[in-house]
C-alpha cells in the first residue's frame, strides 16, 4: 500500500511539473518570440538582441545586429563576430572582427586573457580557451612553442606567437617586446601560424553560465558541449543523450546500475520522490521569495543611497522621461561593454548625452560609484552630470553633450583621416586634462582616483575644451590616508593601467596610478603628430625607449612638427610623459607637479634617469606564477605607434 501511495505521489509530481513547464514555455513563447540576425537563428533567453522587447532575455547578454546580417557581441569594449550559439552547453562561439579568413596578415585587434575575468562578469573566457602572446624580437628565436609570424605581420624585425603556458616569457631575449595577448580554442595541436590563424577565424567559446563548470574537469565540459550527459568525471562516462530529455538521463543511469544496488536505489528514489512531492510547493515558494528579495535588495541599496544624498544637484528622471528625451533611443553616439550612449534633448532645448548602463553590477556598485563621485565635482575640465535615472533594473546617467566627441578619434592614424588640430591646441588640451585630474586629486573634500585615464574618456566641447569623463571605476578616499587604495582586482584599459594595479611588489596603489595613465596619454598625443622614419634596426623598439633616445640625442626634428616651436611643445610633452610612466610610483610626480612642469620653460626640464625599466618577473595572481615583462605590456599603444611608423614611410 505504501509503495502504491508513493508511486502515485511521484506520478502526480511529474504530471504537475510537466504541466507547469509546458505553461511556462508556452507563455514565454507567446511574449518573447525568438530573434534572428544573419545566419544566427533562434536567439532566445538568456540571450537577446538589442532590438528585442525590454522584458525579453537578460540585459547582460545583449547581442547586436549590424546591417541585418551580422550578429556581434561587445566584450570588455572590444567587438566580436558571433559564429554560433550552443544553448545546450551555454556557450557562444565568437571571433575577433579584425581577423579575415584566408588573410594571415589580419590579426585580432582585441587584447584578451583569462586574467580579465572577474567574479560577477557575464561571461567566462577560460573554459575552452588558451592564451597566446605576440612578441617582437630583434633577433630570430627557435622554439617548438613559437610560431613565426614575420612573413605575415610587419610588427618588428622578427615576430612570433608564443603559447602562454608552453614557454616562460623570461626565456625570451631581453629586447623582445610583448605586442598583444590573444585567445585561441583549447586543445588544438597547432603546427604553424597558418593553423593558429585558422583558429582565430573559427573563434573560441565563452560561457554565459559562469558557475556551471566551476571546478569541473574538462572532460565533463567537453561531454556536455556536444549535447551529451556526463555520469562521472572520466571520459568513459560520457553518454550520447540529449540532457534536456529527463527520461533519457534516467534510462542511462538505470542501465549503468548493476546487481542488488538496483533495488536499493529504487527504494531510495521512491522515498525521496515522495518527500519531494510534499515539500516541492514550499520549496518553490521559498525560491521565489529568495529571488525577489535578492533583486529588491539591489534596488534598495541604490534607493537608500539616493535618499541619504537627497541634496544632490543632478536631476532624477523617470525612464519615460529618458525615453522621450532620446526620441526612443534613436541616435546612438557610441557603444561598449558598459552599454550604449544616446543623444538626447533636454526640455531647455540643450542637447545631452544619455548613458544607458547595460552591464552594471547586480548590487549597483558601478552606478553608485559614478553618481557619488561626479556629484561632488564642479570643474571646467570635468564633464558635468545633469541627471540620472533609477527605475527597477534600468539605470541611466545624463551628461552634458560634447559635440566634438572624444579625444581618441583625433589620435587615430588611419589612411585618409586628417586633423586640423595644431600642436598648440594639442598642448592646450593636455594642460586642461592635467588640471582636471589635479582637481580630482586635490580640489574636493575627498580625493577622487579615476583609474581609467585614456583618450576615449577625454571629451571635447564645442571649443575643444577637454573634460575628463567616465567615473565607473573611480574610487573615493580620504586625503588623510594619502590615498592608499585597496583594490580587489585590476580594472581599466590595457596600455594605460599603472603596473602596481597588476603587481603588488612594485608599489602601493595610489593617485600615482592616474599619473601613469596621463603619461601614456601624453605620449599618445605626441605620437599623433609624428611622421617617423625609424630605421630597420630600431623598428622593434618600445616607443617610450625610442622617443627617449631621440630626445636625449638631440634629434628633435623627428619628435615634433615642422617648426621649432612645434618641436619644443612636443619635446616638453614627451619629457613630462616619460616622468609620469616611471615604473616605481614614488618616482612619478604628483599632478600638481605635472601641471607645473607643463607650464615651465623647456630648458628647466630634465629627462628621467631612464625611459624603460628592466624586465622583471612578477606574480600575475596568487595562484599562477607567470613571468611577464611589464615594460612592454602597453600593447595597444606600441602597435599604434608602429602602425604610424609603417604608414608614414
Amino acid at each position: 500500500m505504501a509503495r502504491s501511495s508513493s508511486s502515485s505521489s511521484t506520478s502526480s509530481m511529474f504530471i504537475l511539473l510537466a504541466v507547469f513547464l509546458n505553461l511556462f514555455h508556452r507563455s514565454e513563447g507567446e511574449t518573447c518570440a525568438p530573434s534572428s540576425c544573419g545566419h544566427i537563428r533562434d536567439i532566445h533567453y538568456p540571450l537577446r538582441l538589442s532590438t528585442d522587447p525590454e522584458h525579453c532575455g537578460d540585459e547582460r547578454h545583449t547581442l547586436f545586429c549590424e546591417n541585418n546580417n551580422a550578429t556581434v557581441l561587445y566584450l570588455y569594449s572590444w567587438k566580436f563576430n558571433v559564429r554560433s550559439i550552443n544553448y545546450t552547453a551555454s556557450t557562444i562561439r565568437v571571433s575577433d572582427v579584425g581577423v579575415r579568413e584566408g588573410d594571415c596578415s589580419s590579426f585580432p585587434i582585441s587584447s584578451l586573457s583569462e586574467e580579465l575575468v572577474e567574479k560577477g562578469d557575464p561571461y567566462d573566457l577560460g573554459i575552452l580557451t588558451e592564451t597566446m602572446v605576440l612578441v617582437s624580437c630583434p633577433v630570430p628565436l627557435n622554439s617548438s612553442h613559437m610560431f613565426d609570424t614575420s612573413p605575415f605581420l610587419t610588427r618588428g624585425k622578427f615576430s612570433y606567437l608564443v603559447s602562454k603556458y608552453g614557454t616562460s616569457l623570461s626565456d625570451l631575449k631581453d629586447q623582445c617586446s610583448i605586442e598583444n595577448s590573444v585567445m585561441v580554442p583549447l586543445g588544438s595541436d597547432y603546427k604553424s601560424y597558418e593553423e593558429v590563424h585558422q583558429g582565430f577565424v573559427s573563434g573560441f567559446d565563452i560561457s554565459w553560465d559562469t558557475s556551471r563548470y566551476s571546478g569541473a574537469p574538462p572532460s565533463v565540459y567537453m561531454c556536455e558541449l556536444h549535447g551529451w550527459f556526463a555520469l562521472g568525471d572520466d571520459d568513459d562516462s560520457c553518454r550520447k543523450v540529449d540532457h534536456r530529455n529527463v527520461g533519457g538521463i534516467i534510462i542511462e543511469i538505470w542501465k549503468t546500475l548493476k546487481g542488488s544496488y538496483l533495488d536499493i536505489i529504487y527504494m531510495i528514489g521512491l522515498l525521496l520522490a515522495t518527500k519531494a512531492a510534499i515539500g516541492a510547493p514550499f520549496m518553490i515558494a521559498l525560491l521565489i521569495y529568495t529571488w525577489g528579495r535578492r533583486h529588491l535588495s539591489a534596488y534598495d541599496k541604490v534607493e537608500d543611497f539616493l535618499k541619504n544624498h537627497n541634496n544632490l544637484m543632478p536631476i532624477r528622471y523617470s525612464y519615460a522621461e529618458i525615453k522621450k528625451m532620446t526620441g526612443g533611443f534613436k541616435e546612438t553616439l557610441g557603444k561598449g561593454g558598459f552599454g550604449a550612449v544616446y543623444k538626447g534633448k533636454l526640455r531647455s532645448g540643450h542637447f545631452a548625452a544619455v548613458k544607458m548602463l547595460l552591464n552594471s553590477k547586480g548590487n549597483g556598485e558601478d552606478f553608485i560609484s559614478e553618481v557619488a563621485t561626479i556629484e561632488r565635482i564642479h570643474h571646467v575640465n570635468v564633464v558635468q552630470l545633469i541627471g540620472f535615472c533609477v527605475e527597477g533594473c534600468k539605470r541611466a546617467l545624463v551628461y552634458e553633450f560634447m559635440p566634438n566627441g572624444s579625444l581618441d578619434k583625433y589620435l587615430l592614424s588611419q589612411e585618409g583621416l586628417t586633423s586640423t588640430m595644431t600642436w598648440e591646441e594639442m598642448f592646450r588640451i593636455s594642460v586642461g586634462v592635467a588640471r582636471g585630474i589635479q582637481y580630482l586629486h586635490q580640489g574636493c573634500n575627498m580625493q577622487i582616483l579615476h583609474f581609467d585615464i585614456k583618450p576615449h574618456n577625454i571629451l571635447l566641447d564645442e571649443n575643444f575644451t577637454p573634460k575628463v569623463s567616465d567615473f565607473g571605476l573611480a574610487k573615493l578616499y580620504s586625503k588623510a590616508n594619502n590615498s592608499i587604495a585597496t583594490m580587489t582586482a585590476a580594472r581599466g584599459t590595457i596600455g594605460y593601467m599603472a603596473p602596481e594595479l597588476f603587481y603588488k611588489n612594485i608599489g602601493r596603489v595610489s593617485h600615482k596610478a592616474d599619473v601613469y595613465g596621463f603619461g601614456m596619454l601624453l605620449l599618445d598625443m605626441a605620437g599623433k603628430r609624428n611622421k617617423l622614419n625609424i630605421s630597420t634596426e630600431d623598428s622593434s623598439q618600445y616607443f617610450p625607449q625610442w622617443v627617449y633616445n631621440q630626445v636625449s640625442d638631440g634629434r628633435n626634428a623627428e619628435i615634433g612638427g615642422t617648426t621649432e616651436e612645434d618641436n619644443k611643445i612636443a619635446k616638453k610633452m614627451v619629457i613630462v610623459g616619460l616622468w609620469c610612466i616611471e615604473m616605481n610610483p614614488c618616482n612619478r610626480p604628483s599632478m600638481n607637479k605635472v601641471v607645473d612642469m607643463l607650464n615651465d620653460d623647456l630648458d628647466s626640464l630634465q629627462l628621467p634617469p631612464r625611459a624603460v625599466p628592466e624586465p622583471i618577473d612578477v606574480f600575475v595572481n596568487d595562484d599562477t606564477n607567470t613571468s611577464f615583462d611589464y615594460a612592454t605590456d602597453s600593447s595597444s599603444l606600441i602597435s599604434k605607434f608602429k602602425q604610424q611608423v609603417s604608414g608614414s614611410t
